[in-house]
């Protein structure tokens, strides 16, 4: 296989370099009309006419012969015969990644709490995880068990009853990986239909697929645009856009470490993108040759050429301290810190999906056994969202309990403050409890 290289070298010095780095950086993640037609159309069949949608359009798109939705339902026991079918070697990474997922994020649930005034005010705040969670998983080429881990386990440690999955399986085909993977995960049912099918029957509910509280998962140009219109009805993890990497570098780590470290995030699809951030110009040519070095020998060379070509970069920057900079404006997915002390310029880190500190930490550790979640905010969106976390799974009830001299004291702050926005009622309940002693005051 022949392919030609050819990443955007940029550099902070040029005076158009804003410009350009917008430029590179801009995706439009808008879905074109025809998509967005359709599956409205899809959603409202699957309102209308339940199950007997779900098995025609599974039909329709997926190449699937059911004759019911029996045949798209897989039990408790189908998840435990794909443990038996996959090797003794993948079955260990799946279950060492599992427990270590699972005990980074039982460090992220979060309790009740309360507190008493000196009145016997009691205010608080009460915990409570979703009663049940919807997990979209690709189907087909684009399988990925360590999503079902990074999406199930969560909501499993947040305390959700029930976690629901369905997973598009194209002309029938199951896979064995992502069905032992709900089985280590905890997963309660399955269902084999995918697309904004199955995200309007996780929104609203069908016959036999039970509706949930929130909807997460990756999926396509169809699933995002279903998952943005029923959102309201449930709630939803992310509009998530192509997966991203940025390292940062001194250039003191091996050029081919970097290249490959480029590859993992292009490999993803032709709109991935990797970027380079080094203050030495010399390292960076380097670089560049290990990226022409090593395409030739990845399996996947056509997706990583068109993303490498199409939406990566090479950033020569003045000083570590602008590389930094540069690394906030993008707000990356994926931040790598291929220095000799990460530890220092981590501070100065403010907009990060997840940070891979040190020339040893490869950002494939994250996507699959490292701990932390490998959901994580896109498209710049890390300026003000955070990764995927037992958080996603729980909901916060506010506690106000007013002792009599409690609302006695607050009633006349809040009689003043409701008399100033002309909302009466709001006064004369808060005054019904107003103490005597207290109302000619």
């Amino acid at each position: 296989m022949t392919v030609s290289t050819a990443i955007a070298r940029l550099n902070a010095a040029d005076p158009d370099f804003a410009r350009h780095l917008d430029h590179l950086l801009s995706w439009a993640s808008v879905s074109d009309d025809a998509v967005n037609q359709r599956v409205l159309d899809i959603i409202k069949a699957v309102r209308e006419r339940g199950d007997a949608a779900l098995v025609e359009f599974t039909q329709r798109f997926d190449g699937v012969d059911a004759s019911s939705i029996d045949d798209l339902i897989l039990g408790r026991e189908r998840l435990e015969l794909a443990l038996t079918r996959i090797t003794p070697a993948q079955r260990q990474a799946l279950e060492k990644a599992a427990d270590r997922v699972r005990m980074y994020h039982e460090r992220q649930k979060q309790d009740s709490w309360q507190y008493t005034e000196a009145d016997g005010t009691v205010l608080g705040q009460k915990v409570t995880p979703l009663d049940r969670a919807g997990l979209y998983v690709p189907g087909g080429k684009a399988s990925y068990p360590s999503s079902v881990l990074m999406n199930a386990i969560p909501a499993k440690v947040a305390g959700v009853a029930e976690v629901v999955m369905v997973v598009p399986t194209p002309r029938g085909e199951l896979n064995e990986l992502v069905l032992a993977a709900a089985c280590i995960a905890g997963v309660d049912r399955v269902f084999t239909v995918g697309g904004a099918q199955a995200v309007a029957a996780l929104a609203y509910g069908t016959e036999s697929v039970p509706q949930v509280d929130k909807i997460v998962g990756p999926g396509n140009i169809y699933v995002a645009t279903a998952k943005r219109h029923v959102f309201g009805q449930v709630g939803i993890d992310m509009i998530a856009g192509p997966s991203e990497i940025l390292v940062v570098c001194d250039g003191q780590t091996d050029p081919d470490w970097i290249a490959m470290d480029l590859f993992s995030q292009a490999e993803h699809d032709e709109d991935a993108q990797a970027i380079l951030v080094s203050p030495d110009g010399e390292f960076l040519d380097r670089v560049a040759a290990s990226i022409d070095k090593l395409m030739p020998t990845m399996e996947r060379a056509e997706i990583i050429e068109k993303s490498i070509n199409g939406r990566g970069a090479l950033i020569q920057v003045r000083d570590m301290q602008q590389a930094i900079e540069v690394a906030n404006r993008i707000a990356p997915e994926h931040l790598e810190l291929s220095v000799a002390d990460p530890q220092a310029w981590l501070p100065q880190i403010r907009h990060a999906g997840a940070i891979f500190m040190g020339r040893h930490t490869s950002e494939a550790l994250g996507d699959y056994c490292a701990g932390p979640n490998h959901v994580l905010p896109t498209s710049g969106t890390a300026r003000f969202s955070s990764p995927l976390g037992v958080y996603d799974f729980q909901k916060r009830s506010s506690i106000i309990f007013c002792s009599e001299q409690g609302a006695s004291e607050l009633g006349q702050t809040a009689s003043v403050l409701a008399r100033g926005e002309s909302l009466t009622a709001h006064a004369r309940s808060a005054e019904y409890r107003i103490l005597a002693d207290k109302k000619g005051n």
